[in-house]
């Protein structure tokens, strides 16, 4: 009966663990939305990137026909001169012929020389004129040239402007996704979180005689010495014992989760900061770690939970918990941590 009333009073003081469990909750939360709000930035950043070059290439496009449609014009203008020249000196020409075709009818003059002068001035016309119809040819295949360039550039203008519009319309959907996918998200952490509190709250309830078996935030820690003998790897029979107690609140529990969350249980291993001999089974406290949570690992996949969803990992004395060099803090820091979380 006194060991009864003894539950009781450590179940009812024994508010702390939630209050850890449910700050650390919140604090994943917000990581994770962290890492979403991170991972929607660069997807953002990548998709605008992409719409940038796509604006270059067209800008460039732009610059080019511009310089073109310039050199087109300067070339315009300089036949326009020489067709300009070619009248000039055409008109010249023609009121010199006149002059000595009057000249020839009044019969003033040599007639001989004034009728060379008239064929050789009427050659020369005809030489302009031909020269006067080739520049306003080329006049005219600059003119089509030009048109055919102003057309292209209206193209690139509108071919651009749609760009930008799309690029406008693609950022929409883009922040639309990660809001969507903010919500998804941090309702899958909720879940998961609830799930935690289940799995936590049986093993509290099952493992709760256990001095050395303990809440830390978001963790169910194990003191190494209630597994493993002393520089072993292999669960003792009080280990086992608990390990089966374990794998049937994890089993218990992994039946309610929906399967589109990808939970699993991962299982670290740490040590305290006293080096091995390195004469024994362990080279150092690296691999003794790995082993000890290797070998939880491999006792729960043969209680039945599923091995996709076990990690173990091995930490060695390079994450405490407790500071300092005296035996208590050494055997705190030798311990089997395990963490409900997702893949």
């Amino acid at each position: 009966m006194a060991l009864a009333r003894n539950r009781r009073t450590q179940r009812t003081v024994d508010y702390w663990p939630g209050f850890v469990d449910a700050l650390s909750t919140l604090l994943m939360a917000i990581m994770f939305l962290l890492t979403v709000f991170v991972i929607g930035q660069f997807i953002l950043s990548r998709e605008i990137s992409g719409r940038d070059e796509v604006l270059t290439r067209l800008n460039s496009q732009i610059n080019e026909l511009t310089q073109a449609l310039a050199l087109e014009k300067s070339g315009k203008q300089d036949l326009e001169d020489s067709l300009a020249n070619l009248q000039a000196s055409l008109s010249v020409a023609e009121s010199e012929r006149s002059r000595l075709q009057t000249l020839l009818d009044n019969g003033t003059g040599n007639s001989q020389a004034a009728t060379q002068r008239v064929t050789a001035l009427t050659q020369q016309l005809d030489d302009q004129k031909q020269a006067s119809t080739r520049a306003l040819s080329q006049v005219d295949l600059l003119n089509q040239q030009i048109a055919a360039l102003r057309s292209q550039i209206a193209a690139i203008e509108v071919a651009l402007q749609a760009s930008e519009t799309k690029d406008q319309s693609s950022q929409t959907k883009i922040a639309d996704l990660g809001r969507r996918l903010n919500v998804a998200l941090a309702q899958r952490v909720q879940e998961l979180n609830r799930y935690r509190s289940d799995f936590f709250g049986r093993l509290r309830e099952i493992l709760s005689d256990r001095d050395n078996i303990r809440v830390v935030g978001d963790r169910f820690v194990f003191q190494s010495e209630v597994l493993f003998p002393s520089g072993g790897s292999d669960l003792n029979p009080d280990g086992q014992a608990e390990m089966v107690k374990l794998a049937a609140a994890l089993l218990d529990v992994a039946k309610e989760i929906p399967p589109e969350i990808t939970w699993v249980l991962r299982v670290d291993g740490h040590t305290d900061n006293v080096p091995l001999s390195g004469t024994g089974r362990y080279a150092d406290n690296w691999a003794l770690s790995s082993a000890r949570a290797i070998a939880v690992v491999k006792f729960l996949i043969a209680q039945g939970v599923p091995a996709d969803r076990l990690v173990a990992a091995g930490f060695g004395e390079f994450q405490p918990i407790a500071p300092g060099e005296t035996p208590e803090a050494r055997a705190t820091n030798r311990r089997i941590e395990l963490k409900l979380t997702e893949k």
